[in-house]
């Protein structure tokens, strides 16, 4: 499977987009739609909202293969679209250490919203925007679940 137009939008509209490098919240260099600057990449006179868009496009390649590779029951189109939007944002060494993956691949579908609430904490103190995230996803993941 592939993301969405409609996961992309969301997760557009969820990550946000910076024409100019700044430092995400974990502190790493970063810029467009969340785009985490690689060794040689320059971006230093920022770049364009069509830049954004390609950058994200490559970068959602890797988060397709993970859940692709790694999800083992079968999906939606929106249950696809939240997890490579959740593994996008914790990354994919999280994404394949969670207990959610654990859960779903058991095909305890219903306990995914639980478990991406679990997700709200930076440096151990619960973030809004986080909440708001996962609520966020949660709502995708529901949307016309046919595999509860």
């Amino acid at each position: 499977m592939k993301i969405s137009d409609n996961g992309i939008a969301k997760l557009m509209e969820w990550e946000g987009t910076i024409l100019h490098v700044y430092n995400d919240a974990a502190g790493l260099p970063t810029i467009g739609v969340g785009h985490l600057i690689q060794k040689g990449e320059d971006f230093s006179n920022g770049i364009t909202h069509d830049q954004a868009f390609e950058l994200l496009k490559k970068d959602l390649v890797r988060f397709e293969r993970v859940v692709n590779m790694y999800v083992k029951v079968p999906l939606t189109q929106n249950q696809f679209d939240a997890l490579v939007a959740f593994a996008f944002n914790v990354g994919t060494g999280a994404f394949l250490d969670s207990t959610l993956l654990m859960r779903l691949n058991c095909r305890e579908y219903n306990s995914v919203p639980e478990q991406l609430m679990r997700w709200t904490k930076a440096g151990g103190k619960q973030v809004a925007g986080l909440v708001n995230r996962r609520q966020n996803e949660i709502e995708l993941w529901e949307a016309h679940n046919g595999n509860s």
